[in-house]
């Protein structure tokens, strides 16, 4: 599994370098790099892609006046065209095998730790009924993991898959069970967020984003965790 324990913070630094500002990314921008990551883009994809984003931007800029580069969007046709041409090249790793010791970053003290954190961010979430007894249960099942890995390193991978399903879980029990009126109101927030570049992206791009839009909101409004190692602190 490669280590993307980085990942959204080199993005994020990589633009705001090439943009030559300290703009913070948007709810749409990060919910780009989260569909970025989960299909599997390279980092250096991304990067790439960024750079010729601007390389291009540069040379229309130096011949007409455009307007300035506000998202990550108005990259995300040449960082699919870097992956592309990645793949072409035959360019890339072979998948890190999971050995006996812990990857750096990767302890199993600071994973325990995370999976505690997350337990308790999911027992203290805001939610009622239904939702909340998802939550307690994945509570109870992140405590068990938690007390496992303290035991015996885990299989990042395995450990992964794990943490994933729970994630979707709670994405549909949230979808099923959060108010009409609120869907609505994140769904209609993501589409003119999206509007200025839909041009700019294939229908399944924008399908991926407007879902990831749409669970990052659901997660800040009930204070809920993201479960997925790549969200571990670094601290």
């Amino acid at each position: 599994m490669e280590n993307y324990f980085n990942y959204f913070t080199e993005i994020e630094e990589h633009f705001q370098r090439r943009r030559g500002s300290l703009l913070l990314l948007s709810t749409l921008d990060w919910a780009l790099i989260e569909t970025w990551r989960e299909a599997g883009v390279p980092l250096a994809a991304v990067l790439r892609g960024i750079d010729a984003a601007f390389d291009k931007y540069e040379a229309r800029k130096s011949r007409a006046r455009v307007r300035r580069v506000n998202g990550l969007a108005y990259c995300a046709q040449e960082i699919m065209s870097a992956v592309e041409e990645m793949k072409e090249a035959a360019i890339g790793t072979a998948p890190v095998g999971v050995g006996g010791e812990s990857a750096p970053g990767f302890e199993s003290e600071r994973i325990a730790a995370h999976l505690e954190s997350c337990a308790g961010e999911l027992q203290a979430a805001m939610l009622s009924g239904l939702a909340q007894e998802t939550a307690l249960e994945m509570s109870q099942r992140l405590l068990g993991l938690a007390t496992g890995i303290r035991i015996e390193p885990p299989n990042l991978e395995e450990l992964e898959r794990t943490l994933t399903v729970l994630e979707e879980k709670l994405f549909a029990t949230l979808l099923t069970t959060a108010p009409e009126t609120d869907l609505t109101v994140v769904r209609e927030q993501a589409a003119r967020e999206l509007a200025p570049y839909k041009r700019r992206m294939q229908a399944v791009q924008i399908r991926q984003i407007e879902q990831q839009f749409l669970h990052k909101r659901l997660l800040e409004k009930y204070g809920l965790p993201r479960m997925s190692l790549f969200y571990m602190s670094q601290s």
